[in-house]
């Protein structure tokens, strides 16, 4: 009951389907017309007594009359022995009604089900997530009885009335957050052990906490036996595990399916560490939701009150700055400029992990315009007609070995000139945010601080040269 009266988010949205119950009608001669006895589902919940509490919670939400007019709902209705148990003591008329609204709201379907076509899955009711107006999913699990959210069991189904069905359950179903659905989807169960590893709390609470908004990307069971490759969890560092995990989280943030498009994202995962460096994912959306170039989305858009969740076939491992290279299409000439040759070697070289030199780097990579306009300005069509020797040079300049710059720290080095990969040096240049290249041309910073675990992109719109 804590966590309900201290859950201040909730904010109520109108409901728009307020009803009244006609009891006659008139003909076209003016005679009254005898309907027969109302038998909506709020008729039911009030003439029985074992629901008296959830009679007294919709008449102090207002939302009997949603249940007694026109429509049609599912309604699992928690009895008064439910009820108190989830009050704890605490009165009814204590509980916010903004947050018993929600509550309330959490059990109803705009929907008829009955319980023979009832299957396991989620579903979508009438109570809200707060930045988006979402409605909340909950999660059904049919295959012993009926369970919601893996703690309310249906006692007794298919209690029909005239604008619906009922669904009896033996207790008052809690408003979801993220770890509620991590912990009662039994194809989550390697993620929920991988939270939970050696006893950690540190991501279940943090995914329960409902005063923060999250976006979470849940791998599969299939996905972690595909990550994991015969190890077992105990087999993995839990730093790094941690990392990988905190990976998939997107902290401040509730981002629908339907919100997405190519772009980047800022993730829970850290650089070195660090508060301040979060490490980056890139989202693409030409088909369907890709993250960093490797894990789809197969179930999007699962809502709890802190957020969503979107279920991913794959773990998505900790990328380095080979792994947005090749995920971001703005990126496909620089990919084919570094694997331009066999001699290359620059690919093994930006995936050193961090902390082996010559990691950590800071990279200024052209996007594909920056080397159409250098093809056009050297009189060429391919990339394959400059000479190799030339491509290397031209491509080290973009490399910063041993620094993780991020922008912040460009306004220091204003002026500064840094040696690069193969030994040039090229100036900062921090307002209007540039790399002067030994040629004494500018070369715009357009995109900032897309963070690897090995180091920083900043993306640049021509291509650093000394020809």
């Amino acid at each position: 009951m804590k966590n309900l009266l201290n859950f201040t988010k909730i904010a109520i949205f109108a409901i728009t389907l307020i009803g009244f119950v006609s009891c006659a009608d008139d003909d076209d001669n003016g005679n009254i017309i005898d309907n027969g006895e109302s038998n909506t589902i709020a008729d039911f919940v009030s003439n029985n007594e074992d629901y008296s509490s959830l009679l007294a919670a919709l008449q102090q939400t207002g939302l009997d009359a949603t249940l007694a007019g026109n429509g049609t709902f599912t309604v699992f209705a928690p009895n008064n022995a439910a009820f108190d148990a989830f009050l704890g003591g605490t009165a009814l008329a204590d509980v916010d009604n903004d947050v018993l609204t929600q509550l309330l709201l959490n059990h109803v379907l705009n929907v008829a089900v009955t319980s023979d076509i009832l299957s396991t899955g989620y579903v979508k009711n009438l109570a809200t997530e707060l930045s988006t107006g979402a409605n909340l999913d909950m999660y059904i699990d049919v295959t012993s009885g009926v369970v919601i959210n893996g703690q309310s069991t249906v006692t007794t189904a298919d209690i029909t009335t005239d604008n619906g069905v009922i669904h009896a359950v033996d207790s008052v179903i809690a408003l979801p957050t993220i770890a509620t659905f991590a912990t009662t989807n039994p194809a989550l169960t390697s993620l929920v052990a991988a939270l939970t590893d050696e006893g950690n709390t540190t991501f279940t609470t943090l995914l329960s906490d409902t005063e923060q908004d999250f976006t979470v990307f849940a791998p599969t069971n299939d996905a972690f036996t595909t990550f994991l490759d015969g190890a077992s969890l105990d087999d993995i560092d839990n730093d790094v595990l941690a990392q990988v995990l905190s990976n998939h989280v997107v902290p401040g943030a509730v981002a629908l399916s339907t919100g997405l498009s190519n772009s980047y994202v800022s993730t829970a995962a850290t650089f070195n560490g660090e508060a301040m460096s979060p490490i980056s994912m890139y989202i693409n959306t030409d088909n369907g939701v890709t993250l960093n170039g490797v894990s789809n989305v197969a179930i999007a858009d699962i809502v709890a009150v802190n957020g969503v969740v979107h279920v991913v076939d794959t773990v998505i491992g900790l990328p380095d700055i080979t792994t947005f290279a090749t995920a971001d299409p703005n990126f496909t000439s620089l990919v084919a400029g570094l694997t331009a040759d066999p001699s290359f070697g620059y690919v093994a070289a930006l995936q050193t992990p961090n902390g082996t030199s010559p990691a950590p780097f800071t990279v200024f990579a052209p996007i594909n315009s920056a080397f159409d306009a250098l093809l056009t300005d050297l009189g060429l069509t391919e990339l394959s007609e400059i000479p190799v020797a030339t491509l290397a040079a031209t491509l080290e300049l973009h490399v910063v070995a041993g620094a993780n710059v991020r922008a912040s720290a460009l306004p220091g080095l204003d002026g500064a000139s840094v040696e690069t990969l193969g030994g040039t040096d090229i100036i900062i240049q921090a307002d209007p945010a540039a790399v002067i290249d030994p040629d004494g041309d500018a070369n715009p910073i357009i995109v900032t601080d897309v963070q690897a675990s090995n180091g920083v992109i900043h993306a640049v719109s021509r291509v650093i040269r000394d020809l």
